[in-house]
């Protein structure tokens, strides 16, 4: 499937079902009211995937004309775009994860490998890693390290920083993140930033548990 979720695979109807049952921003629940009587609109001007919402309000004047010819609400189609982009945040840049130094940075960048999304195809198997190490010299552990920090960026929401801090926390796989008890994620998240201070302020409990349910989204691709 690849680095992002297949959104042309989610079809309206399943996707009506994730939003139903997901824990939202509380800015997003909004996408729970009337749910099914707008669904229904979209289907009925040939929404049949998450991809048609992308690419059908993917700038403002079309979100105002489809807006004007289904009568739902600007407002709301913001949203819903808003919260469909999500599955396709921007990359972390390898040079922006701690610890990473910067000759490592500077060999990945000779082979044009800047971010996530770029380095992906590149560690997906242990023989394509191990071709990466050879090509450029970097160390089989370190291109493990890699691997781990790409596979966590793969969760919507989760920067540089913090996919360092999980991978630290113990969790080194997204499918990691999706199977943790997010009481359990969260203490030792927090402990581990408290005692080694990578970020300021303070993750609650929600936003871990919106964390391992994000995680839940992400194609399980890389062989470990």
């Amino acid at each position: 499937m690849g680095y992002y979720i297949d959104l042309k695979a989610l079809y309206l109807d399943e996707y009506k079902e994730i939003l139903r049952a997901a824990d939202l921003l509380p800015s997003r629940m909004i996408l729970k009211e009337n749910i099914d009587e707008i669904f229904s609109i979209l289907k009925a001007h040939k929404i049949e995937t998450v991809d048609d919402i992308q690419s059908t309000l993917k700038n403002k004047k079309k979100l105002q004309d489809f807006s004007k010819a289904t009568g739902l609400p600007e407002d709301y189609l913001k949203i819903l775009v808003r919260e469909v982009n999500s599955y396709r945040q921007k990359p972390n840049q390898i040079k922006d994860f701690p610890y990473i130094s910067e000759e490592i940075v500077i060999r990945l960048e000779k082979l044009g490998l800047k971010n996530t999304l770029q380095l992906f195809d590149k560690i997906l198997t242990p023989q394509s890693r191990e071709e990466l190490s050879r090509r450029t010299g970097i160390d089989t552990d370190e291109i493990m390290k890699l691997t781990r920090l790409t596979d966590l960026s793969r969760i919507r929401w989760v920067n540089h920083t913090f996919a360092y801090v999980l991978l630290q926390a113990g969790y080194d796989s997204a499918e990691s993140v999706a199977g943790a008890d997010p009481a359990v994620l969260h203490e030792k998240v927090n402990k581990l930033n408290e005692e080694k201070g990578f970020y300021k302020g303070h993750i609650g409990l929600h936003d871990m548990k919106l964390c391992v349910e994000a995680a839940k989204d992400v194609p399980l691709e890389i062989q470990y």
